[in-house]
């Protein structure tokens, strides 16, 4: 059992949120048919948003907490912290595809493979020439060092640029479109 981030209609109309139909997520199915074949996890992630409007979440809460400096982001930790639903908003759900978006694109000079490494040297650089950059170096040094082992071992990351590119589509024709993202557990 993980988390998923499921599509829903925004606002809630009734008791419950109604899902969003996997048809508005068909051409996810294109998408995964286009990646190169060595993007099997992306392939796989496509290809499941075309079948359910769903996104299996588990494996990127790490580095998508690490990437927008938060807890929980896809969690939705935030209203759950409020006793509502642990639902992202439609305008939540844009924040996440442009942080994400951003995130792929300064990635590139980095090659395909995601790794902590590269996750660091592109965090690094976004910060360095911004106005309080040593004090946010020493942030992003704090949050890298709590990812560590015990033995100081870095987490074993090992994502793709196209996996990472599907994830932020998903938010993005969410927040495109109006769509909600249920957290399940």
């Amino acid at each position: 059992m993980g988390l998923d981030n499921v599509a829903v209609q925004w606002p809630r109309t009734g008791r419950f949120y109604d899902p969003v139909a996997p048809a508005e997520f068909v051409d996810f199915a294109d998408l995964a048919e286009q990646l190169p074949l060595h993007a099997g996890p992306a392939a796989t992630l496509a290809d499941h948003v075309a079948k359910t409007g769903t996104v299996r979440v588990t494996g990127y809460t790490e580095l998508v907490d690490l990437l927008f400096g938060l807890n929980g982001v896809l969690f939705a930790t935030d209203a759950a912290a409020e006793d509502e639903d642990p639902v992202i908003s439609p305008d939540d759900c844009a924040w996440i595809a442009g942080g994400l978006e951003r995130f792929v694109n300064g990635h590139q000079e980095h090659g395909d493979e995601i790794t902590f490494e590269t996750v660091s040297a592109v965090l690094r650089k976004a910060l360095e020439g911004s106005r309080l950059a040593e004090q946010q170096l020493r942030w992003l040094q704090s949050r890298l060092d709590a990812l560590r082992d015990d033995s100081g071992n870095a987490p074993q990351w090992s994502y793709s640029i196209s996996e990472l590119d599907v994830l932020a589509r998903f938010y993005r024709r969410c927040a495109n479109r109006g769509f909600a993202v249920y957290a399940d557990f």
